[in-house]
């Protein structure tokens, strides 16, 4: 197990009605002037908004509204929320949202004191040093962007995708988290946030670090329950328990405690960011493609861990060769998302085998020559995971 330093500072507000105890929060963490960051009229629709907004009023905390956050959110967003915060003199940001919303706030947080321009941090040319607070009211578990520094935004200019990760500064002070919030998404929105926070442990899971046990058995415990509980969703979508379960692993899978004492790898996060920005796919969707080639492709080399997976999590039963189980899980996995009705292939996403090469460009450009640290791939590697991605 390596050294590790390990800081998870948010407040996590959890259950029947949670939202309501919104303003309070806010208080709490010291907000005077809020800007509420949202999506699209779902929230508005179905009352949330409203009833987030009367908790400030009741604490008589002035605020502002961005709406229009879209997913694979782009930097024009964050560039006008950071124009209307500055207007507002806001001192914290508030996303209600899942993934996008989050992460558009974050880049807004980042964005507001600094004098140059807000790509800077994501493209690397500066560290984040100062940011305003961020608290959040989650109606999508997926991107644990609740629980995490991190944030992801695409540049329209080039549709470039990057990540930031900033272990303290962008921590959510606090995440507001009501299951309830979730019984409505549509069928193909929970399937891809159960897929997105599978690979978010898979990117953790998969490591070449000795002794990492118990976060190995911390990997495969939530890595079972998002399976079971994700079948019980199948059957009814309603179900308080298993949406509970299920908003609760988003948020495990992406706050670190996974990752600690161990190298991540993140090669499959990378390759699916250049399918989302060229074709604007749902993250989790995109993954579900990704993930399943990436592991055929390593399977000869690595067919230990990936058997540990498969008997661990997949139920394949120990035949003894590592190499045979760790495919029957692959297979098993495969399945697995087909069941909660992912695509695994590119046409199935709109991805087309013909842009490949301008693919397998753009990510070497982006993530350096080589990406990955469990099985580190090159651009002949990540060509020909791209290519299986066709045809399985």
């Amino acid at each position: 197990m390596n050294d590790f330093l390990y800081y998870s500072p948010t407040e996590f507000i959890f259950g029947h009605n949670a939202e309501a105890q919104t303003a309070e929060a806010l208080a709490r963490h010291g907000a005077r002037r809020v800007l509420i960051v949202y999506g699209g009229g779902s929230i508005v629709r179905s009352g949330l908004l409203d009833r987030v907004t009367a908790t400030l009023r009741e604490r008589q905390i002035p605020y502002a509204l961005l709406g229009g956050v879209q997913p694979n959110p782009l930097d024009d967003k964050v560039r006008e929320g950071i124009a209307l915060a500055r207007r507002e003199k806001t001192d914290f940001l508030l996303p209600v949202g899942g993934g996008s919303v989050i992460d558009t706030a974050k880049a807004i947080a980042c964005g507001v004191p600094y004098e140059g321009d807000f790509w800077d941090f994501f493209s690397g040319k500066r560290a984040v040093e100062e940011a305003l607070p961020v608290g959040v009211v989650l109606t999508i578990p997926a991107a644990g962007s609740e629980a995490s520094g991190n944030s992801v935004i695409t540049l329209r200019q080039g549709m470039q995708k990057l990540s930031l990760r900033t272990p303290r500064a962008l921590r959510p002070r606090f995440a507001v988290m009501d299951p309830e919030l979730t019984f409505t998404l549509p069928p193909e929105q929970t399937a891809a946030g159960i897929v997105d926070m599978m690979v978010h442990i898979f990117e953790r899971y998969f490591t070449n670090t000795p002794d990492c046990s118990l976060t190995d058995r911390l990997c495969e415990g939530a890595l079972c329950s998002i399976v079971e509980e994700a079948r019980r969703l199948l059957h009814d979508p309603r179900d308080y328990g298993a949406r509970a379960n299920i908003m609760w692993a988003g948020t495990i899978a992406h706050g670190g405690i996974c990752g600690t004492g161990r190298q991540e790898d993140w090669a499959s996060h990378f390759m699916e960011h250049e399918l989302s920005a060229l074709y604007n796919v749902t993250h989790g969707a995109g993954l579900a493609v990704i993930v399943p080639a990436w592991m055929e492709y390593i399977a000869g080399e690595k067919s230990g861990k990936l058997a540990q997976f498969a008997r661990r999590v997949m139920q394949v039963p120990d035949n003894g060769d590592t190499l045979v189980d760790a495919r029957e899980g692959i297979r098993r996995l495969k399945a697995f998302f087909r069941e909660l009705g992912m695509p695994l292939t590119f046409r199935e996403i709109g991805a087309r085998e013909e842009d490949i090469p301008e693919l397998v460009r753009r990510l070497h450009l982006h993530k350096g020559p080589v990406i990955g640290a469990f099985r580190p791939l090159g651009p002949a590697d990540t060509e020909a995971i791209y290519r299986l991605a066709c045809r399985q």
